[in-house]
């Protein structure tokens, strides 16, 4: 009789075990090849108590210091503007050699505040990584084991980032469901302004277009509301906090994507305003070979 296989690591702590944090959770508690021992925390005693209560880690903390200290890997699910934070709490209790993560739909901000703390630390491997993947609903209920299978994975490794450190937080993805692609802050930035981020500015404006119409138009839309609107009016339900930090933390790049877009809805407003049938026809047969990539990519 062989023995089993070590798993990937012995020790994964979650910080943070809302969507993507209880997801990772689930994933690993079904599949110990991941990791032998969860920890999950989180500031939030009710958050604490239902972690505990979904029995999806092996121990619930609320200090992160002390959760820390025997990991072997520890991925901050926050959101982004208290990555940094959470980190510079983390780091002084890690052993050497662990690996620090994260899951962030941001990078450049990220990595400017973390690469201070990181120059302090330098045994312990940073590798973040942002699982495209998710929902509008939010906490440690909101999870499920499958979330990220055959979605991609896109992690930002640092310049000197050890080989050994980022295969292995490849492997995790991996072991997720995940498919993983590495490539730089900025340009992962950018991509992510034009394919998360921007959609979701427009949705919450779109929402509150319509909500401030007169009343009599208000309620209508509220009655007749057809699928187009809402699918807008599901993104626009996700989490106000992480979505406030998300657009000021990648400000830049989606301001730029958002000025794009302007121009071309002017574009099409001037092609429905001077009857351009040739222009209308046009876009929306773009916007139709789109949506057949996304479902030959296995992607909607």
């Amino acid at each position: 009789m062989t023995d089993k296989p070590a798993p990937l690591f012995d020790t994964l702590v979650i910080i943070g075990p809302g969507l993507i944090g209880s997801s990772i959770l689930r994933r690993a508690h079904a599949d110990r090849r991941i990791a032998r021992k969860l920890i999950a925390c989180d500031i939030s005693p009710k958050v604490r108590a239902r972690v505990a209560e979904l029995g999806i880690a092996d121990e619930v903390a609320a200090d992160p210091a002390t959760a820390v200290r025997d990991a072997d890997c520890v991925i901050i699910c926050v959101p982004v503007g208290a990555i940094a934070m959470v980190a510079a709490q983390v780091l002084p209790a890690m052993k050497k050699g662990a690996i620090l993560s994260e899951v962030g739909s941001v990078k450049v901000t990220v990595m400017e505040a973390m690469a201070p703390l990181l120059a302090a630390y330098p045994d312990i491997a940073f590798v973040p990584a942002h699982p495209m993947a998710g929902t509008e609903f939010s906490g440690p209920d909101a999870g499920f084991a499958t979330l990220f299978e055959d979605r991609w994975c896109l992690l930002t490794p640092p310049a000197g980032t050890p080989a050994t450190a980022l295969a292995r937080v490849t492997t995790l993805w991996e072991m997720m469901g995940a498919r993983v692609r590495d490539m730089t802050v900025a340009h992962h930035d950018r991509v992510c302004a034009i394919v998360s981020h921007l959609p979701h500015l427009l949705a919450f404006t779109i929402c509150g277009t319509a909500d401030d119409l007169a009343d009599e138009t208000r309620s209508e839309v509220l009655d007749f509301a057809a699928s187009g609107f809402r699918d807008f009016t599901r993104i626009a339900a996700s989490d106000p906090t992480m979505w406030r930090d998300i657009f000021l933390n990648n400000r830049e790049a989606l301001l730029d994507m958002l000025d794009r877009f302007i121009a071309d809805a002017q574009a099409m407003g001037n092609a429905i305003r001077t009857g351009n049938e040739d222009v209308i026809v046009s876009r929306i047969k773009r916007g139709r070979a789109i949506r057949r990539s996304l479902i030959e990519n296995r992607q909607a």
